[in-house]
C-alpha cells in the first residue's frame, strides 16, 4: 500500500502586547527564516470566511496584528492540518500555553457563570477556575473585544451579565429551526393612547401575525394556529431571550405572548438603550415606517476657518481658529446642546411633534474634530495637502454644488486666497533666473522652476511631470543653478537617470549651465567607497550624474553621503515598490527629493506610490494601507469620490502641464528638434574599436577612389553598429528583452515610442536600415503590445494608402518608416513626435522626413528627436553638420562632402571617446 508523504510545517510564533490591547505576531521556520505576514494569516486564519481567510487581517511588512479573541479562537480553534505552532521565547510559551488553557475555559458550555463584576468589568477568579492569571487576562481581553466587535458598551455589562448567564450568547452555537422569526413591534400611539411593543411572529413571506384579542391572555402555546403549535417551545424560549434584554419595560409573564403599553419616556428608553442591544445582537425590532424613514440630514454643523494672527499673508504655519454653529431641523441650538447630546449618546430626538434619527456615532466624531481644531492641532500647510480629516474639508466636487452637506466648511476670504495661490501655483515668490543660466526660459518654465525652488524651501518633494517636450531638464538645471549659487552648501547634488539619457543630462548641463561642475559615477572605473568620498572632498562637483543599475549596485555606499538634493529622471523607474533598485534608491538621504517624468502617474497608482515614497516618505503611509485607501477603490471599484480625493492629495506636490494646454501653446514653437544621447554598450564599444582599426589599415594601401568608396562602406557600417551589434554583425533578431541589453539607443527609441502612446500621442520612427525597422516593430509589439506597421520600399501601394489613413485616423499609435520609402510624399499630420533612429548626413533629407508630420494641416506641436550615440561617428558628423551650416546647400547635398575630409579630420572622425 502506498502512503503519500505530507509535508508538516512547524511555525515559531512570536507574540507582543501593544498598548491599544492588540498582539503583534510574526513567525519563523526552523531554519530561522522570517515567515511573511501574508502567509502567516493564510494559515491561521485558513477556516475564517469572515476575515476572507486572513486577506482582510492587519499586516504590515513585519507582523501580523491581531485582538484577544482572534488570537484565542486561530490558537484554540480549527487549525490547518499541516501547520503546528510553538512558542519562540519562553514567554511566547507561555503565552501559548495560556491561550490553550483559556481557550478551554472559552468552550465550556457554562463559560458565562465563570465570569465576576468587579468595578464594572468582567473578572475571572483563577483559584476558583484554576487557570493562571494570564489566562484570565486573555480572557477579560476577548470578552471586551467580542462586546467592542458587537457595537456594545462596557458600561452595559451589568444589565448583559445575567443574559448570558441564563441565554448564552445570542445566535451562537446551532441555527435554529424556526420556520418563523419572533420580533418586537413597536406602534405608534393613536388619540389619547400610549405606544404598543407586542411581539409578532414573522412567516416565511414575511407576514405579520399576532393573537387575535379574545386569545391575547392565553399561553402561547393555545395562541398559536395550529401550523406552529410545534414550535411553541422555541417561540417563548426566543421571546423570554429578548425580553429578558428590556430596559425599558418590565415583563411579568413570560408565558404569554408580549402586549405592553409604553409612555413617551418608555419609548424614548427603548429607542436609546434596548434597540441598539437588539440591532447588536440581529433580533429584529419592527419601527413606525415613519421613524424608519427619518434621515440624518436635520442635524447641522457648520464651521469657518481663519487664521489666529489675522496677517495680511498667511504662512504654511500659521495654525488655524475655527468658529462652530449648530442646527437642528432648521432651529439653531447652542453648543451646550449640541454637547449634552454626545454626552448623552442619543440617536432618536423629539423636537416638536417630530423625531428625528441622529447617528450617535457621527455626533462623536464630530466632537472629536471639534476638540483637535480648537487645541489648535491644524495650519495652513495641513489645509493645503488635505491633512485636515475631510469631514471638515470635504474633498472638492463641482457636481456637489447643490447637495446639502451635513457638515459644511468655509474658510476666510484671505486663507482661500491664499491656499488658491499655493494650490495652483500661480503668483509663486520669483526665486531670481540664475545669472550663469545660458537660456532664456518660457514663462511656463520659469513658473516651475520657482515651483521646485518654492518646494525646497518649505521642505517639500516634488514631482515635475510635464509633458515630453516641454523641457524638465531646463527647470531643473536652473533649479541646481540657483541652489548651487544661492546656498553656502558644498554638498553635491545627485541625478539618477537611465543609462540611455545619461549623455543626455551631460550634454544638456554642459550646454546650459557650464558652471556646474560635474562627475558622472559610471562603468567599472568609477570611484568607490574611500575614493568615492575624497572624490567628493578634492573636485567637490556641484553634480554627480549616475544610473539607475548603478545606484542599486553602489546604494550601500551611496545612502552614506547625504547629498543637497535627489534627483530621479524618468522617475517611473521606481514603479515596483518591491525591487532592489527602487528600496535602494528611496533609502537614499538628501535635503530635497524631486522626481521628473512625462507620464501620467495620476493614472498608474502603484508608480504613484512609490515616487511620493521617494519624494516625501510616508505621506500615503504603508503601500498596504494605500492600496486599500485608493488602488482597491479606484482599480476595482472605479470610485469617483476616492479619485477626487486621491488627486486633491497630490496636487500640492504634483505640477504637470501638457502640450494640449491652450496657455502653453502660446508660448511653444511650432517645432522643437533636440539630440538624444545614447552611450554605446561595452559589446557595441569594442566592436567599434576593431573596425575602426581595421579601416584604418585598409586604407593605406587605397587609392584616392577607393578610399572614398571604403569610407562610404564604413559610415554605413558603423551607423548600423550604432543601432544594434546584431545589425553589424548580420545576426537573426533573438527575443525582444535580449535585444534591448544589446543597445541602449534601441531600448530608448522603444521605451519613449511606448511612453509617447501611453500619452495618448502619436509618433513616426524613420530609419534608413530594414533590419532596424524590423527589430523596433518587434520589440514595441513583444515588450509592450503595441502593434507599429513598418512602411518599406517593397510594400504596395494600396498597402501603403491603406497604412496611411489607418494611422491618420488613429488605428496605431507608433508608424515605423523607411527614410527613402517614408520621407516623402506622405501626409503624417496625425504624429507630433518625429524619431530619427538614425543619422542621415544630408539634412534636406532628414527635413524631408520631419515635414510628413511638420507640414499644413498640423495643429499640434512637433517634437523631433534625433538619436546620436556618444563618442561616436554619429555625434562628430552632427557637430561637423553645426560647423558647416553656413555652406551652400549644393555642398551639402549629399554624403558625398564626408569623402572629401582632409586625413586630419579623417583621423578625428574615425577616433573614438569613450
Amino acid at each position: 500500500m502506498n502512503k503519500t508523504n505530507t509535508i508538516h510545517l512547524l511555525f515559531y510564533l512570536s507574540m507582543e502586547r501593544i498598548d491599544d490591547g492588540r498582539y503583534k505576531v510574526s513567525a519563523t521556520e526552523p531554519s530561522m527564516k522570517a515567515v511573511s505576514p501574508e502567509k502567516l494569516s493564510s494559515f491561521l486564519f485558513y477556516n475564517d470566511e469572515q476575515s476572507l481567510y486572513g486577506l482582510l487581517t492587519e499586516k504590515d511588512e513585519q507582523f501580523v496584528y491581531l485582538s484577544s479573541y482572534d488570537l484565542l479562537q486561530v490558537i484554540t480553534g480549527k487549525q490547518h492540518p499541516f501547520v503546528s505552532y510553538d512558542g519562540q521565547s519562553a514567554d511566547d510559551k507561555a503565552h501559548i500555553a495560556a491561550l490553550q488553557e483559556a481557550g478551554r475555559i472559552w468552550k465550556e458550555p457554562n463559560f458565562w457563570q465563570y465570569a465576576e463584576l468587579q468595578d464594572g468589568m468582567i473578572v475571572f477568579d483563577v483559584d476558583k477556575i484554576g487557570i493562571s492569571d494570564l489566562s484570565a487576562t486573555i480572557l477579560h481581553d476577548a470578552v471586551r473585544d467580542k462586546l467592542i466587535a458587537s457595537n456594545m458598551r462596557m458600561d452595559q455589562l451589568p444589565m448583559l451579565l445575567p443574559h448570558l448567564r441564563k441565554y448564552g450568547w445570542p445566535n451562537e452555537g446551532e441555527s435554529s429551526a424556526l420556520p418563523v422569526q419572533v420580533a418586537f413591534r413597536l406602534t405608534e400611539p393613536m388619540e389619547d393612547s400610549d405606544w404598543l411593543l407586542e411581539t409578532v411572529v414573522v412567516s416565511g413571506r414575511g407576514a405579520h401575525w399576532t393573537p387575535a384579542v379574545r386569545k391575547q391572555n392565553a399561553p402561547i402555546a393555545d395562541a398559536l394556529p395550529a401550523k406552529w403549535k410545534e414550535f411553541s417551545e422555541d417561540i417563548q424560549s426566543r421571546q423570554s431571550e429578548m425580553a429578558s434584554f428590556l430596559q425599558s419595560v418590565s415583563v411579568t409573564d413570560e408565558n404569554r405572548f408580549l402586549s405592553v403599553r409604553m409612555s413617551d419616556p418608555e419609548v424614548r428608553m427603548f429607542i436609546q438603550e434596548d434597540l441598539p442591544i437588539f440591532q447588536s445582537f440581529g433580533f429584529p425590532v419592527i419601527l413606525p415606517a415613519w421613524l424608519k424613514s427619518v434621515t440624518e440630514t436635520k442635524m447641522r454643523v457648520k464651521t469657518s476657518a481663519s487664521v489666529q494672527s489675522y496677517r495680511s499673508a498667511a504662512g504654511l504655519n500659521e495654525v488655524l481658529s475655527f468658529d462652530w454653529s449648530f442646527s437642528l431641523s432648521g432651529q439653531e441650538i447652542d453648543r451646550d446642546t449640541f454637547q449634552r447630546m454626545v454626552d448623552e449618546n442619543r440617536e432618536y430626538i423629539r423636537s416638536g411633534d417630530d423625531w428625528f434619527h441622529i447617528d450617535p456615532e457621527w455626533l462623536k466624531r464630530i466632537r472629536e474634530l471639534m476638540e483637535q481644531a480648537d487645541s489648535g492641532e491644524w495650519t495652513v500647510m495641513d489645509l493645503l495637502f488635505q491633512e485636515i480629516p475631510e469631514e471638515i474639508v470635504p474633498i472638492e466636487d463641482e457636481s456637489d454644488v447643490d447637495t446639502d452637506p451635513l457638515l459644511s466648511f468655509t474658510m476666510q476670504q484671505s486663507l482661500r486666497e491664499y491656499v488658491d495661490l499655493i494650490s495652483n501655483k500661480k503668483g509663486l515668490p520669483s526665486a531670481g533666473i540664475p545669472k550663469q543660466l545660458n537660456a532664456e526660459l518660457r514663462p511656463y518654465q520659469v513658473e516651475g522652476y520657482d515651483w521646485l525652488v518654492f518646494m525646497r524651501e518649505n521642505g517639500f518633494g516634488a514631482c515635475l511631470a510635464d509633458d515630453m517636450g516641454l523641457g524638465k531638464t531646463i527647470q531643473l538645471i536652473s533649479y541646481l543653478l540657483h541652489i548651487h549659487s544661492s546656498e553656502e552648501i558644498d554638498r553635491p547634488s545627485l541625478i539618477i537617470c537611465p543609462t540611455s539619457v545619461l549623455g543626455n543630462w551631460q550634454k544638456e548641463i554642459n550646454r546650459f549651465a557650464p558652471s556646474l561642475s560635474v562627475h558622472t559615477h559610471y562603468g567599472p572605473s568609477r570611484a568607490k567607497d574611500d575614493d568615492f568620498k575624497a572624490m567628493i572632498e578634492q573636485q567637490r562637483p556641484a553634480v554627480i550624474l549616475t544610473t539607475y543599475g548603478t545606484a542599486t549596485q553602489d546604494g550601500d555606499m551611496l545612502k552614506e553621503t547625504y547629498f543637497n538634493s535627489i534627483t530621479l529622471d524618468e522617475a517611473q523607474n521606481i514603479k515596483n515598490m518591491q525591487t532592489k533598485q527602487s528600496r535602494a534608491i528611496r533609502k537614499l538621504r538628501g535635503e530635497h527629493q524631486i522626481a521628473l517624468t512625462g507620464t501620467p502617474i495620476e493614472n498608474r497608482l502603484s508608480e504613484l506610490w512609490a515616487i511620493f515614497d521617494f519624494i516625501h516618505k510616508g505621506y500615503f503611509g504603508s503601500f498596504r494601507a494605500f492600496t486599500e485607501d485608493y488602488i482597491i477603490p479606484i482599480e476595482r471599484d472605479d470610485s469617483e469620490l476616492h479619485k477626487r480625493k486621491l488627486r486633491s492629495k497630490i496636487k500640492p506636490f504634483l505640477l504637470r502641464r501638457t502640450k494640449d494646454d491652450p496657455e502653453l501653446q502660446l508660448n511653444l514653437p511650432k517645432k522643437l528638434e533636440q539630440n538624444e544621447y545614447c552611450p554605446l554598450t561595452t559589446e557595441q564599444a569594442a566592436l567599434y574599436e576593431s573596425y575602426i582599426e581595421d579601416t584604418k589599415f585598409k586604407m593605406n594601401d587605397l587609392t584616392p577612389f577607393e578610399r572614398k568608396g571604403l569610407i562610404l562602406k564604413m559610415l554605413s557600417r558603423l551607423k548600423q553598429l550604432c543601432n544594434h551589434p546584431a545589425l553589424f554583425l548580420k545576426e537573426p533578431n533573438a527575443p525582444a528583452s535580449e535585444m534591448l541589453t544589446r543597445s541602449i539607443k534601441l531600448e530608448r527609441i522603444v521605451s519613449m515610442a511606448a511612453e509617447i502612446a501611453a500619452n495618448g500621442e502619436k509618433c513616426l520612427i524613420f530609419t534608413q536600415y530594414i533590419g532596424m525597422g524590423q527589430l523596433i516593430r518587434q520589440c514595441l509589439s513583444e515588450l509592450h503590445g503595441i502593434d507599429g506597421p513598418f512602411l518599406s520600399g517593397s510594400m504596395p501601394k494600396g498597402q501603403r494608402d491603406y497604412l496611411v489613413e489607418a494611422f491618420q485616423t488613429g488605428e496605431f499609435p507608433v508608424f515605423i518608416l523607411s527614410l527613402k520609402a517614408g520621407g516623402t510624399g506622405l501626409n503624417l499630420t496625425g504624429a507630433n513626435h518625429v524619431l530619427h533612429a538614425d543619422r542621415w548626413w544630408n539634412p534636406a533629407v532628414e527635413n524631408q522626413a520631419t515635414d510628413r508630420a511638420y507640414r499644413i494641416g498640423q495643429t499640434k506641436f512637433v517634437h523631433v528627436h534625433k538619436f546620436v550615440t556618444v563618442g561616436t561617428i554619429e555625434e562628430k558628423i552632427d557637430k561637423m553638420l553645426e560647423e558647416k551650416s553656413a555652406l551652400s546647400a549644393e555642398l551639402i547635398h549629399s554624403s558625398q562632402w564626408l569623402t572629401e575630409l582632409s586625413d586630419d579630420e579623417l583621423d578625428d572622425l574615425l577616433s573614438f571617446e569613450r
